[in-house]
């Protein structure tokens, strides 16, 4: 049997404590790819390529079976809200 999404959403919700996890697959159901975008405190202070092994190493027995992993965001609480804020900009009427 395949990895699901909710094998994936187990084990990076146990692992990284994550405030935001998105996790869809795109394989059409096989479970063999995924895209995760995932938003946790644990990546405080650390670089883009080090929040990427970390969702890899939370995901190492999935990994086994999957043959594509996308992180689209790895970012922490405070890059979300911000990101969030310039997307939705509030109106400012006096």
């Amino acid at each position: 049997m395949g990895v699901t999404k909710e094998m994936v959403e187990s084990s990076l919700t146990l692992k990284m404590n994550p405030s935001h996890l998105e996790v869809i697959d795109t394989s059409g159901g096989c479970g063999a790819s995924f895209v995760v975008e995932i938003v946790s405190p644990q990546f405080e202070g650390k670089r883009l390529l080090e929040r990427h092994r970390m969702v890899n190493a939370a995901l190492e027995n999935e990994m086994k079976q999957i043959h594509a992993l996308s992180i689209r965001k790895a970012l922490t609480p405070e890059q979300w809200t911000q990101q969030r804020e310039s997307q939705n900009p509030k109106s400012t009427t006096a």
